[in-house]
């Protein structure tokens, strides 16, 4: 614990100063810095606080103005203006560094050409990889379980209810938003800044992967690679990233369990006659009307589970909640089955202009469980893979029928988020499906 003020400020100095090159030394006295500032900072959110600090590589002036202004309400005169003078010494320095445009992860150190999944041929790579950057949400969360040590940044700040499931050390990176979708902010100084050896893009292949593959290496000087991340490439991808990431017995261990899962769909899809396969609204949104349409990556689990989409759209999209459909329609379609992402109108159905569908009607609408995400697909990455196992069994109950919901979603959050799931809270997650009262 910090006994006084002046081991704060010494503290503090030491984290601004070494923000620009070190946050294994923020990982090691994060405890005694979250200390101090429950100390001394009064009331203010001190993790927020911290979390930005160190997300900031520089300092705008604008930013510098509303640090101070928190910190007079909250410290003393003298307190606020020493650590306001040191954030200001820490902008000076940054800015007179630059983006590190020079940086070169192939100068100096052995390589090793590797072929992705973009079709470009070879790509040269560090032999040795310890530091890796993701594309965006899909590749995070599929980096994540098998070398969240390795991450120099996320493409996005975790929310307050995700945090609990992941490692504490990921809410401290830099954010670099992601390459593609209608949220496409890719930070390309940042990016550079945090100096990773490897850029990795994990998910759909898209018609312009391989062009857009190069245009992202040439920009940035950092060699970027393609994996297949779809459900059905994506024990094969980690197996890869296994090898490219001395993270093999990992990497097989999540291999298995996807294959497992793949395997477990596929036999018991086999066992469902066409005229029995249901038809599944996969509605998004607060209306529930931005909907994950037939042939969308946000949809591979409803086809993978044996059953129909109940929207086909004219044009096929990937964007989460993508298809845009109107009740009229929806009343047209009449699917079997409505599932929607929490948030939207889940609690309403029976009382308001959906009542009159025959799914609401037979009470077969369920919620679905989204922490640390959407177990269905927003975005559609690893947590497909659960919702495999949550959609199958829900839908067709007589055909997956030898297996426990809650253990198996047990032991994919131990498994993928190194987490231990308490049969408490999965039958929590599992309030407005399967425990529907």
């Amino acid at each position: 614990m910090c006994k006084d003020r002046a081991q704060f400020l010494l503290l503090y100095g030491r984290l601004l100063t070494n923000l620009l090159n070190s946050r294994e030394w923020i990982r090691n006295n994060k405890n005694c810095l979250n200390s101090c500032l429950n100390n001394y900072s009064g009331s203010f959110n001190n993790v927020q606080f911290m979390r930005y600090i160190i997300q900031k590589r520089s300092f705008t002036g604008k930013t510098i103005q509303k640090i101070i202004k928190i910190m007079r309400k909250k410290l003393s005169k003298k307190l606020a203006a020493a650590i306001a003078l040191l954030i200001s010494l820490t902008t000076i320095m940054a800015g007179c560094g630059g983006s590190n445009s020079d940086y070169d992860p192939l100068e100096g150190v052995e390589t090793q050409t590797v072929t992705d999944d973009s079709g470009r041929g070879e790509v040269e790579i560090p032999a040795e990889i310890t530091k890796i950057a993701p594309s965006g949400a899909t590749a995070t969360m599929m980096l994540t379980p098998i070398a969240w040590d390795m991450l120099v940044g996320i493409s996005a700040s975790p929310s307050s209810e995700q945090e609990k499931y992941l490692p504490e050390e990921l809410l401290y990176l830099p954010t670099f938003g992601q390459f593609y979708g209608s949220k496409s902010t890719l930070n390309m100084e940042s990016l550079i800044e945090a100096e990773p050896q490897v850029l990795f893009d994990l998910g759909d292949k898209k018609a312009s992967v391989k062009s857009d593959m190069r245009s992202i290496q040439h920009q940035t000087g950092i060699p970027t690679l393609f994996y297949d991340g779809t459900l059905k490439h994506m024990a094969e991808t980690y197996r890869t990233l296994g090898k490219l990431l001395n993270r093999e017995e990992k990497g097989e261990e999540l291999a298995r369990f996807i294959e497992q899962t793949i395997k477990m769909a596929e036999t018991n899809s086999a066992k469902i006659k066409d005229k029995d396969r249901v038809s599944i609204l996969y509605g998004t949104g607060a209306t529930g009307l931005a909907v994950n349409a037939n042939a969308s990556s946000q949809a591979q689990v409803i086809d993978l589970i044996g059953a129909k989409n109940a929207i086909i759209p004219d044009e096929i999209t990937n964007k989460g909640g993508g298809t845009i459909v109107s009740m009229e329609s929806l009343y047209e379609d009449e699917p079997d089955v409505i599932i929607l992402t929490k948030g939207g109108p889940f609690k309403e159905l029976k009382e308001n202009e959906w009542s009159g569908l025959k799914a609401v009607k037979e009470d077969r609408y369920y919620e679905i469980p989204g922490d640390p995400y959407c177990w269905m697909s927003s975005p559609p990455s690893v947590n497909m893979v659960l919702g495999v196992w949550w959609l199958g069994q829900l839908v067709y109950p007589e055909v997956y029928n030898d297996y426990d919901i809650v253990e198996v979603a047990q032991e994919y959050y131990k498994l993928f988020w190194d987490y231990d799931l308490s049969k408490e809270e999965a039958k929590e997650f599992l309030a407005n499906s399967y425990f529907k009262k």
